[in-house]
């Protein structure tokens, strides 16, 4: 019933839309009736917005002012105005991140074409701290809770996509160590897989480990578009929280970028990106990275000597098996600039990735010879088209499937401790389980978008997201195990439906339905006879459908004064991880958990102003309610040696986000933002119990409820010779301390927690020529703090970075 209904909806979009082109139709034919024996009442003005360099500067604000007339820049920088009458007028450019222009021009009876250059602001200065709004206005003007970062300012620094996520409001990146490590994405309380990844609008559900947040380095992104809570539907996909879209630089262009940098725990992290196109059209792009680290930081721990038997509460030792290598290319090649293909890409994205296992899902599991190792093989395919067929009809396909395997190497049968001690056993064995475990997962995500623009009002949009799953597993120390043959699939598939309406500048406001469909195939064991090592399987098939909706709002009580709305009723799919477990990441599957479901609701305003010329100041608030059932979190295994994931009844999510940015002219600027979530379990009864939980109305645990960022900088331009930059800063990340298990549970001392968390970062990046080269100097952790996340592991402490950069971009 679910599908027919987003079919019966589509058809009446489709309706509405054919009505609307025959109504069109007929005015324009009047129009053109009555204006048959006249001249035409007015002439047309184009123009082009670019940066100093010669790059183009799309989503500008661009007025005429006699006549009110606004328009927005194209992604190309282009922008038009048509049927201007003769006379003078002031034309007025804004765009974050550049200085406004304003100029005077006079139309008489001949077309315009017009071409600016915008000088940059203070947020356009090379700096590795600035996090503040992206210069795209038209991200951040949406109706939903979105901040985007303009990636370009990190370029010169050693942050990976992931810690620089780690800045934003309402945004925690949470790590099991050091560089590549098992990592997890929190937004506004949400996780895990209740926020989804996207690279340019393509889910990335397959992947792989050698293609993670933590070890992309953030040179290979133009932007980041952070969405907290509701996410507008061309994301195609399940998203419950909030979703990260990592946006690369998808302009034809030539251009050369080349990164290498290293430093504390001998960490090696190197860089290149690539791009030319020619003058027909012919594009080719490359994006390589690699990353190694030895991960051997000291820790404080509780071991026992294997030698003398001495017991040590807390020590002090070094991380001894930990080393972690990865390596990726990503090629792309076709056509770009075309009547019948905006861009024609086909590509190979290929990795591989090495990780010794250190520990277990907590300290007191201790490895020194398990690992994993992996790769990704994966072919794509990208096509955009604008005005397919019609004028406003865009359309965009993206798909791949990665043929990759991931394996667990588990074959030394020895019991370690933390000073490297061992105990070899007798007989095969392994630390945690013998195992040459490999998992090929064969699976693949197609996309497909279509949006449709009905005059400069309304819009309507289409996306199906396709997800297919389906392991094949294998050990050849166990070559006729039964368990490994055992089908393990899944097939989701996402359709949305939607419509925008622009009433004005100032208000807009978006309605959409999405269907949601799971196929999982799986067996389950059982002994038959009663007889120990008697096991038999029994086949599952399970369908489900479920329909989700939503809205929203925004509305400019000013210019620089933008009040936005949005609510949904939305779900999230498990996925196979969750479901079938994983070896290689210590999770244990749950073949009963069922989707969760929730009401978000998103209030929130944003406020820009400057005062006496030079300084500027910016505020962001943004409130947030969560209504969740069947709340999927993760907790210990009955031997706490794994994590498993489950479902928690009720669970509701009051919070709210803010951020406040100051700049003073070209030489400072500063921010500060703060996240508190109050999340609560409201599951008032127990299964299985007739009495109120102990738990009911207990905050969710081995959550943080309150974090914030601090940052700020300094600017010296021409320092030793024109052209040449130095700017010096400070990041401050703050995380309140919290409790890893449920708060009512345990004496009042006797709790187990996190405790506060402080992390200082300083840095000095010195960019030459106009940033063609540049040198950027790190310390992390500069109080050499001990922080620790995921149920408490421990990371890394003061580190020290140093990283060379080289630049080249060629105008068209």
């Amino acid at each position: 019933m679910r599908a027919k209904s987003v079919i019966v909806l589509v058809a009446i979009l489709l309706t509405i839309t054919n009505i609307y082109s025959q109504t069109n139709k007929v005015k324009e034919s009047v129009i053109i009736s009555k204006n048959s024996n006249k001249s035409v009442e007015g002439v047309s003005i184009s123009g082009k917005l670019q940066e100093s360099s010669g790059q183009s500067i799309p989503f500008a604000t661009v007025s005429l002012g006699n006549e009110e007339k606004n328009t927005t820049s194209d992604e190309n920088g282009n922008f038009s105005f048509h049927n201007v009458k003769p006379g003078n007028y002031t034309l007025k450019v804004s765009a974050m991140g550049f200085s406004s222009l304003v100029k005077q021009i006079t139309v008489v009876d001949k077309n315009l074409n017009l071409s600016f250059k915008l000088e940059s602001e203070l947020n356009e200065l090379n700096s590795v701290t600035v996090i503040g709004r992206s210069a795209v206005n038209q991200i951040n003007k949406q109706a939903y809770n979105v901040t985007a970062i303009d990636a370009k300012k990190l370029h010169n620094s050693t942050l990976d996509l992931a810690h620089a996520l780690d800045r934003v409001s309402g945004v925690r990146f949470r790590e099991a160590g050091g560089v590549g490590s098992r990592n997890e994405l929190s937004i506004n309380g949400f996780s895990g897989n209740q926020i989804k990844v996207f690279i340019d609008g393509v889910p990335m559900d397959n992947f792989g480990s050698s293609f993670q947040l933590n070890n992309i380095p953030i040179n290979l992104a133009d932007r980041v578009e952070v969405y907290k809570g509701v996410v507008p539907i061309w994301l195609g996909g399940d998203a419950l929280g909030g979703a990260v879209n990592i946006v690369t630089n998808s302009k034809p262009r030539t251009y050369f970028d080349a990164s290498y940098s290293f430093g504390s725990f001998n960490t090696h992290k190197s860089a290149i990106n690539a791009g030319y196109t020619s003058k027909s059209g012919f594009t080719a792009e490359i994006n390589a990275f690699q990353n190694y680290s030895d991960n051997n930081y000291w820790i404080n721990v509780e071991t026992n000597d294997l030698e003398t038997g001495q017991y040590y509460p807390k020590t002090r030792v070094r991380r001894f098996h930990d080393t972690y290598h990865n390596e990726t290319v990503i090629a792309n090649i076709g056509i770009t600039g075309k009547k019948y293909a905006d861009k024609l890409m086909i590509g190979f994205t290929a990795g591989q990735n090495k990780a010794d296992i250190q520990t277990g899902a907590r300290l007191v599991t201790v490895f020194g010879e398990r690992y994993t190792r992996g790769n990704t093989l994966m072919p794509t395919l990208k096509y955009q088209v604008k005005d397919l067929f019609t004028k406003g009809l865009n359309v965009n396909v993206t798909g791949n499937f990665n043929f990759g395997y991931e394996q667990t190497v588990d074959t030394v049968n020895r019991r370690y401790n933390w000073f490297g001690q061992y105990t070899q056993n007798q007989g095969d064995g392994g630390e945690a389980g013998r195992s040459l475990n490999k998992m090929k997962n064969n699976n693949g995500v197609a996309t497909f978008n279509a949006t449709y623009a009905l005059g400069e009002r309304h819009s309507f949009l289409l996306n199906n997201t396709f997800n297919t799953f389906d392991r094949k597993q294998s050990d050849e120390l166990f070559p006729e195990s039964v368990t490994y043959q055992q089908p393990q699939k899944t097939q989701k598939n996402i359709l949305a439906a939607g419509y925008k309406f622009d009433y004005n500048e100032k208000w807009s406001t978006s309605v959409f339905l999405k269907d949601y469909n799971l196929k999982t195939t799986y067996t389950k064991s059982y002994n038959p006879s009663g007889n120990w090592g008697d096991v038999a399987y029994m086949n599952f098939n399970d369908n489900r459908s479920y329909l989700g909706y939503g809205a929203a709002s925004s509305y400019y009580v000013k210019q620089n004064l933008q009040l936005k709305a949005s609510y949904e009723k939305t779900y999230r799919l498990p996925t196979p991880i969750e479901i079938f477990g994983n070896v290689n990441e210590n999770i244990q599957g749950n073949t009963d958990l069922i989707p969760e479901s929730s009401n978000n609701f998103n209030l929130g305003f944003s406020y820009q102003t400057s005062f006496n010329t030079v300084n500027a100041l910016s505020f962001d608030i943004n409130g947030i309610y969560r209504k969740s059932t069947d709340f999927i979190r993760s907790e210990f295994n009955n031997n706490q040696n794994r994590l498993v994931t489950v479902n928690q009844d009720a669970v509701t999510t009051k919070g709210i986000d803010g951020e406040i940015r100051y700049s003073y002219k070209k030489r400072f600027t500063s921010g500060i933002n703060m996240t508190y979530q109050d999340i609560r379990n409201m599951n008032k009864y127990q299964p299985e119990q007739n009495y109120v939980s102990d738990i009911y109305k207990d905050r969710m645990p081995n959550i943080p409820y309150l974090f914030g960022n601090l940052d700020a900088t300094l600017f010296y331009n021409d320092v030793f010779k024109k052209g040449n930059n130095l700017s010096v800063g400070y990041n401050l990340l703050y995380v309140h301390g919290y409790y890893l298990y449920w708060p009512a549970r345990g004496i009042a001392y006797g709790k187990h927690d996190i405790p506060v968390q402080l992390k200082h970062d300083l840095n000095i990046v010195y960019t030459m020529a106009n940033g063609k080269y540049n040198l950027a100097l790190e310390c992390q952790n500069l109080m050499d703090n001990e922080l620790v996340d995921n149920f408490s592991l421990p990371k890394p402490g003061r580190a020290f970075y140093i990283k060379f950069r080289y630049f080249f971009n060629k105008s068209k």
